[in-house]
């Protein structure tokens, strides 16, 4: 199921980093979320406020891009202690899958924490997570735009 919030207009980064911040309470531990939006659209700004609104410090926050992933300590709602941020910018357009090499299976296993990735072109369309947070970002005109949108993945019921 897939479900959609519309364009959020956010006029500054302050702005963006406080929509990252509001985002916090509606995650949950296992969570993915994938940004997408150009170069200097505010994705890891959008990352700085979800760690500050999960209780993390934001100062930690920065753009993963040539170390490809950096983990931050939070205290959020339900039990999450962890946010994985990783940058796939640098290995867009690679033959061999790039998230094999970076753990994110194991990232997603990861009972305390929820995932952030930047520039996920490449990753498989759906199943990586139960619960998929897709955060695109676009300029308008002074500022940019969020949209914001679950997917969510019902889990097979089993039957005895």
């Amino acid at each position: 199921m897939v479900t959609a919030g519309g364009w959020l207009f956010l006029p500054d980064p302050e702005a963006t980093e406080l929509a990252g911040e509001r985002l916090a309470p509606e995650l949950r531990p296992g969570d993915l979320l994938l940004l997408e939006g150009p170069l200097g659209a505010g994705k890891t700004t959008l990352i700085r406020g979800l760690v500050r609104g999960l209780g993390g410090d934001p100062g930690e926050v920065c753009s993963p891009t040539f170390i490809l992933r950096e983990t931050y300590a939070v205290a959020g709602p339900g039990g999450i202690r962890r946010v994985h941020h990783l940058d796939l910018y640098r290995l867009r357009g690679k033959k061999q899958s790039p998230w094999h090499e970076l753990g994110l299976e194991e990232l997603l296993d990861d009972p305390a924490a929820v995932t952030a990735v930047e520039w996920p072109d490449d990753l498989p369309p759906s199943g990586l997570a139960p619960r998929v947070l897709h955060l695109r970002l676009r300029w308008q005109g002074e500022g940019r735009e969020l949209e914001t949108q679950w997917e969510t993945v019902a889990c097979p019921s089993s039957s005895a």
